[in-house]
């Protein structure tokens, strides 16, 4: 198997692991999602706890400290459930990136059993991340019924939004757990990259307030365009740029094939360097 020589069969060979390994997966994800809150009082109650937290205190600082509105006209409860709506999609991807390089590593026993599927543990994360993903959607979607109403039907292009971030993160994860084993100080890296990635994205402010000839560089980040799209989507009713989208999801494919046959590819050296 080389990098390049089976781009073409590589998304049907992902989906052939999934779907050969998805009792695993699930149960994998599971105990994933439990093992983050195992001995606490509240459990999983703390995926809601936190969140609402999280939202509590961005309701706070941005409305009654800060006093930020995203438009001139806008209410500042617009600008939290915006900002909100941003670090839903960030978040995600931080959060499944940031634990790649770690991944194998911190699963040495797997790689000693040559019937373990080792390509399932970032989509065991991605899973993991997805569900928190949810959960930070249910609180979303109360703010924003109590603060400003019922969202628009376009919220359900969502799903379909946010399709080309999954494979863009599961193909960055692939490539970064294996790099991880090889490289220890990747984890150092990536921490500081997914910082400046976050400042540089328009998480924080609308890409329209930057001058036009930085919006090309802008859209350079893997995030902008989705960040962009679901916030369209989600609260100002408009429906996605499909060629943007579009372009964007081929993208998306040819990283998560890159970095699924760079993970096969490298993953015979595991053993020995572990």
């Amino acid at each position: 198997m080389n990098l390049l020589g089976n781009l073409f069969t590589a998304p049907y060979e992902i989906l052939r692991v999934i779907r050969k390994n998805h009792t695993l997966i699930r149960g994998l994800i599971w105990r994933e999602i439990f093992s983050r809150y195992r001995g606490s009082t509240l459990g999983i109650l703390w995926s809601f706890v936190n969140p609402l937290l999280m939202l509590g205190v961005y309701a706070f600082v941005f409305t009654a400290v800060l006093k930020a509105q995203w438009t001139q006209s806008g209410p500042r409860s617009e600008f939290v459930m915006i900002l909100y709506a941003g670090l839903i999609v960030f978040n995600f991807f931080a959060e499944c990136v940031n634990r790649a390089p770690s991944l194998v590593i911190a699963n040495v026993n797997y790689v000693k059993k040559v019937v373990f599927p080792l390509e399932v543990l970032p989509i065991v994360t991605l899973g993991a991340a997805a569900f928190q993903l949810a959960i930070n959607l249910i609180v979303w979607f109360i703010f924003h019924l109590v603060w400003i109403g019922i969202p628009s039907a376009t919220i359900l292009c969502l799903p379909i939004v946010l399709l080309p971030l999954v494979a863009m993160t599961a193909g960055v994860s692939w490539f970064l757990a294996s790099l991880g084993v090889f490289l220890r100080d990747v984890n150092q890296v990536i921490g500081i990259a997914i910082t400046v990635l976050m400042y540089l994205s328009p998480v924080f402010y609308p890409l329209s307030t930057l001058p036009p000839q930085f919006r090309p560089f802008m859209l350079l980040s893997p995030l902008t365009l989705v960040v962009e799209q679901a916030r369209g989507v989600m609260l100002w009713a408009t429906l996605p740029d499909w060629t943007a989208w579009f372009v964007y999801f081929l993208i998306s494919i040819l990283v998560a094939s890159l970095g699924f046959n760079w993970f096969r590819l490298t993953k015979r050296g595991f053993a020995d360097v572990l």
